[in-house]
């Protein structure tokens, strides 16, 4: 079978036959790579004999060879939904599915879902629970997926930048009158960014960033599966785009959601993508990628705006591609940067209210109970067995982990991003090595001080104990521990206080608090 014509007749008859058998209504649904044939409870997706330059369906070879990889990608994700590669045989104008004969075509067999479950339809029905799960979803896939072939030209970063750089030659060459200064500074801002990350660039490719990952992961590839996310479609056409560091991925998901209007939850999905995966290194590039990835919508704005002209006053794809473009251009802008700890009992709400603030700032938290446990090879949730002066809990691991904070600290706050660090901050040592590094990078500071009475905190303890929640091992062992070994902020802390245990019921306020905190001299 060769050619659109060939294509349509062979769909059309399939439709009318499935129709015949199944005694229902057959639904086709369009692309411009692809048709499928939605019946009952199945799916048939097929290529299009079409050659694109980035993607080439154009053989009977080539599309058996992209569906076999459709399946095999996604089925990493989605195993349920991808049934496997089906034959169409027969003659043309009496194909059957895995009929007899001559082979005419090949289809993806899926199960069939419910559009209106996909997440870009209702954007409403995205969570902080579907969040969550969405963010240990990436993580445990990300982890899982083999690491690239150094020998293979994947993720090269000269590769990187031309795929970022075509973006605005494509849209320079459909609509010239598009490339206005904002255009012109995201083209510029794109180019001195990458040269500034280069080394950075290398150096993940060399340390295995960069793998075979689902390539276009954005809500319109999520789908609501009995109340969980369902990540589909993963971009089997061309390796190039899916062969990507997995900080790349992470960004189209996260600039995908603030379109939306769920700015705050894309930074708790940041946030517990984190806490899993420890990749902080890879924050520099989150700007870098998120402006390459709204560059990418805003191409395919301007494609919709050539292909489908507009005369007059409302012309949705030009608001859309203006709105890419200010969403591309608010990631160039940097606020000056804000350091934070928290000082407080174990279960006086640290973590709970810091997940809430880093939402609003918006900051990259780091919690001393996850990274200790990342220095021993543990994760997370995993018990460690210790004691209050014992094991990972003993004095020279506890010195270990708080110089690891404050490495992780000065990492982000060097690339422009604010950052909370959610530990006790008993020891005015500990304190002093961050307001330390606060004067020394000339950022504002400010300690979020957490004041419970012992019973609130014991009540609260016990409760967590009972029910398994969170990543602390505290006990009331440990809650005494920590009340005798406690050094009350001085007065010159006391200036850089923030009152923050009613964080939870007025996490606004907080944050307007801290908007307030000033940059410390640097070299102070």
């Amino acid at each position: 079978m060769n050619g659109d014509r060939d294509h349509q007749r062979l769909i059309a008859t399939l439709r009318k036959r499935l129709a015949e058998e199944s005694g229902e209504a057959v639904t086709l649904i369009e692309t411009h790579i692809s048709s499928l044939l939605l019946v009952g409870n199945l799916a048939y997706k097929f290529k299009k004999p079409v050659n694109l330059g980035f993607l080439d369906f154009s053989t009977l070879k080539r599309r058996l060879h992209c569906c076999l990889e459709e399946v095999r990608l996604n089925r990493r994700l989605a195993p349920d939904l991808y049934l496997g590669v089906v034959t169409i045989n027969g003659e043309p104008d009496a194909p059957v599915i895995e009929g007899e004969g001559a082979v005419l075509e090949y289809a993806v067999k899926m199960s069939r879902f419910d559009e209106g479950a996909l997440l870009s339809r209702h954007p409403e029905l995205i969570n902080a629970t579907l969040v969550d799960r969405l963010a240990e979803q990436l993580a445990v896939f990300h982890a899982a997926v083999a690491p690239g072939d150094p020998a293979q030209p994947y993720g090269e970063p000269a590769l990187v930048l031309r795929s970022m750089l075509q973006n605005f030659e494509q849209i320079r060459s459909l609509r010239p009158e598009l490339a206005n200064q904002r255009f012109l500074h995201l083209e510029q801002w794109t180019t001195a960014r990458y040269q500034r990350l280069l080394p950075l660039l290398v150096a993940r490719r060399e340390a295995g960033f960069v793998r075979e990952c689902h390539g276009d992961l954005h809500l319109g590839n999520i789908v609501l599966d009995r109340g969980a996310p369902l990540l589909f479609d993963a971009i089997e056409f061309n390796p190039q785009l899916r062969w990507i560091d997995t900080f790349s991925e992470l960004a189209f998901l996260l600039m995908d959601m603030e379109e939306r209007g769920h700015i705050r939850l894309s930074y708790r999905l940041l946030d517990h993508y984190l806490s899993l995966s420890g990749d902080y290194q890879g924050l520099q590039l989150l700007r870098f990628y998120q402006v390459y990835r709204a560059m990418v919508r805003a191409k395919v704005s301007a494609i919709a705006l050539s292909q489908h002209p507009v005369n007059g006053p409302q012309n949705p794809a030009l608001d859309q591609y203006r709105a890419y473009l200010q969403q591309a251009a608010g990631y160039t802008r940097e606020a000056p940067p804000v350091l934070l700890i928290t000082h407080g009992f174990s279960a006086s709400g640290k973590s709970s209210v810091t997940r809430e603030l880093l939402q609003r700032l918006p900051a990259i938290r780091l919690r001393s109970d996850v990274e200790r446990k990342r220095l021993a090879g543990l994760a997370a949730d995993a018990k460690s067995g210790s004691t209050t002066a014992r094991g990972i809990y003993r004095s020279a691991f506890t010195e270990r982990t708080y110089r690891r904070l404050a490495e992780l600290s000065e990492l982000l706050l060097r690339s422009g991003l604010s950052v909370i660090v959610d530990a006790t901050f008993l020891r005015r040592g500990h304190r002093a090595r961050f307001e330390t590094l606060a004067h020394r990078l000339g950022v504002a500071y400010g300690i979020l001080d957490f004041t419970l009475p012992l019973e609130e905190l014991k009540r609260r303890l016990s409760r967590r104990i009972a029910l398994g929640d969170g990543v602390s091992e505290a006990d009331s062992v440990v809650l005494h521990a920590q009340i005798e070994l406690d050094e009350p902020l001085l007065p010159d802390e006391l200036a850089l206080r923030v009152r923050a245990e009613d964080g939870l019921q007025f996490p606004q306020r907080l944050a307007a608090e801290v908007c307030k905190l000033r940059p410390l001299a640097p070299g102070g």
